[in-house]
């Protein structure tokens, strides 16, 4: 039984709770809050880390950055990587498929003082990705797995190194149990694991049982748990059921930034924010910031505006907004358009309570993941996944 863990069993039932909360640390990184932002195309840029951390502690970490991208200086590229002052630590993730590619990626960023931690990304299950051997696919390949790691840890220095990554790519092809002991072994900082395979793409239910067996398998470093935390009561039941260290919150938080001051009452150490009225007020409030500090990133009102329409049916999730206003806060263009349509709500109209909670985001379908031809014949790279691998860095995301 994980050391984590209490337990304790009366005649009607037994109960399982964690023991008193314990800081994170991610190489000389101490989290007061064992909680870390997941990586998520086009949501995860400086304006949303910011206002996740106006509400609570953890990791906040990067949209995933193609490693051939940075080292080629793409210019859209090196804007993703800076952060705003206000931002300690600096997490960035990171994408790629060649392992010298990787590594010139990881020094940039070390050399040049970009971040204050690196994350690669094993975890995209997107078709585009793994259909050339990219994210989910590659940790079957082992040597190129392993390769890329050492290499990439060994680049890092004293800046901590982590990896993220799923199951595998399908039932019969399980790799994380695997690459977990290759990332330990490589000289990461910490290891952790969204519970699907890339074929169950986002459906169903997060098998937290291989969190538990990972965490069985890796113990000299952190396992961090990914899948089905949308709430803050969910991240402390994967950690009381599982042993992890920590968990990883993607989807959970889309639309509900101050998530992570629920985590940091439920699990963390320091102090904490009170918990929230979550009111359609509150609710408006938080929408309206963060499409101010979506203006200032794009430094463009008209394209921060466009952006925060994508948000709406988060935020609004479950609360009297009816569907004319929906649809026209997903066509604002300006800071002051926004203020005039939040204004015509009920203010006052109090948390929904189970029509706001649950999934958010699109979970998808199991599917047969797209792969190279061959790819599943050998854990060996041939030429024909070679020349595959030299096409997948792609500018996507996803784990």
């Amino acid at each position: 039984m994980p050391d984590a863990l209490a337990v304790w069993e009366n005649v009607k039932d037994m109960s399982t709770t964690l023991a008193p909360p314990a800081p994170l640390r991610i190489g000389p990184i101490t989290l007061d809050a064992p909680v870390v932002l997941a990586p998520m195309a086009g949501i995860t840029n400086t304006a949303f880390r910011r206002l996740c951390r106006e509400y609570g502690a953890g990791l906040y970490v990067s949209e995933m950055i193609t490693t051939r991208a940075l080292v080629e200086r793409n210019a859209t590229t090196m804007r993703l990587i800076r952060h705003h002052e206000s931002e300690t630590p600096r997490s960035i993730q990171l994408y790629g498929v060649d392992p010298a590619t990787v590594e010139a990626a990881v020094r940039i960023i070390v050399e040049e003082d970009h971040a204050d931690h690196v994350d690669l990304n094993f975890g995209c299950p997107v078709p585009k990705v793994t259909r050339k051997g990219g994210g989910a696919a590659l940790p079957w390949k082992t040597e190129l797995f392993r390769e890329i790691v050492e290499r990439a840890a060994k680049a890092a220095g004293s800046v901590p190194l982590t990896v993220k990554m799923r199951k595998g790519i399908d039932s019969d092809h399980l790799t994380y149990l695997e690459a977990g002991r290759i990332a330990e072994g490589a000289g990461v900082a910490a290891v952790a694991l969204h519970a699907r395979t890339a074929s169950e793409f986002y459906s169903g239910h997060a098998d937290w049982s291989a969190i538990a067996k990972l965490k069985e398998t890796v113990t000299s470093v952190p396992v961090l748990g990914n899948g089905d935390i949308w709430s803050a009561e969910d991240a402390r039941r994967m950690m009381a059921e599982t042993g992890c260290d920590g968990v990883v919150v993607g989807r959970g938080c889309l639309g509900r930034p101050w998530l992570f001051g629920d985590l940091a009452r439920e699990l963390g150490t320091g102090h904490a924010a009170a918990p929230v009225d979550a009111t359609l007020g509150f609710v408006a409030a938080a929408f309206r910031r963060h499409a101010e500090l979506l203006v200032e990133f794009f430094e463009s009102e008209d394209r921060g505006c466009r952006d925060i329409r994508k948000h709406v049916a988060w935020y609004f999730k479950g609360y009297p907004v009816g569907g004319d206003l929906r649809a026209k806060l997903a066509t604002v263009s300006s800071l002051e358009e926004i203020d005039e349509l939040l204004a015509t709500l009920d203010l006052e109209a109090p948390y929904p309570g189970a029509a706001a909670e649950g999934q958010r985001g699109r979970a998808g379908t199991p599917k047969r993941p797209a792969l190279p031809d061959g790819w599943l014949d050998s854990r060996e790279i041939g030429h024909a996944a070679s020349t595959a691998l030299a096409d997948a860095e792609l500018d996507t995301s996803g784990g």
